[in-house]
């Protein structure tokens, strides 16, 4: 009975420690990390602290929000996955400067267009500007966003990925941002703005 007691004392430290490790990493504070899981800030507290766990529900998305699997997260185990190409969702998105075309790599590389060398894009939680809607109609997710569609100001393309696979829709201005995207597993939406960047959100549960 005490060995199972120090065994899940254990697992618990684990966790709490890869979960402020990554939060950190990836730069979100414990309120933004659990405004995008729909908990308060002292829940996040409360696991990086030992002192619980996130509920079995959480689980999943919190490991795809820190971008590690559910089996690396519960064992606490962070080490590096030198196979990106296994998970689509750490994929990197590349622009264009000049014409908007995209790239999306697998890992990070060095690409370049219109003799201009093309940058990854770090996707970042969608400020007041740019909170966009998920919805489920039916199999599709139905993504809508009220923005400028002008030819200096747009949002270029929406993309839809899972771990095993991304779908893009490109726009152009005089568009409305109405994409649907037929839906394939728990994943992430991305919109890029030509000039604000890449955003990001989880899509809903089911």
């Amino acid at each position: 009975m005490n060995q199972t007691r120090q065994t899940n004392a254990s697992h618990t430290f684990l966790a709490a420690h890869a979960i402020k490790q990554l939060r950190e990493e990836r730069g979100l504070t414990q309120r933004a990390l659990a405004e995008s899981l729909g908990v308060t800030d002292k829940a996040v507290s409360k696991w990086e602290s030992g002192r619980g766990l996130p509920d079995i529900s959480l689980v999943e998305p919190l490991a795809q929000r820190l971008g590690i699997s559910v089996a690396e997260l519960l064992a606490g185990d962070i080490r590096a996955n030198a196979n990106r190409a296994g998970n689509m969702l750490k994929g990197v998105f590349y622009v264009c400067p000049i014409c908007g075309n995209v790239v999306h790599a697998l890992g990070e590389g060095s690409f370049s267009c219109c003799g201009s060398t093309m940058f990854p894009q770090e996707a970042e939680e969608p400020d007041a500007d740019h909170a966009f809607s998920i919805e489920r109609i039916e199999d599709d997710w139905y993504v809508t966003l009220d923005h400028p569609m002008t030819k200096d100001h747009y949002i270029s393309f929406v993309a839809y990925a899972t771990m095993d696979g991304i779908c893009f829709k490109k726009l152009y201005p005089e568009q409305s941002v109405q994409p649907r995207f037929h839906i394939t597993g728990r994943g992430r939406i991305f919109l890029y703005c030509n000039q604000h960047g890449l955003f990001t959100s989880l899509t809903p549960r089911k």
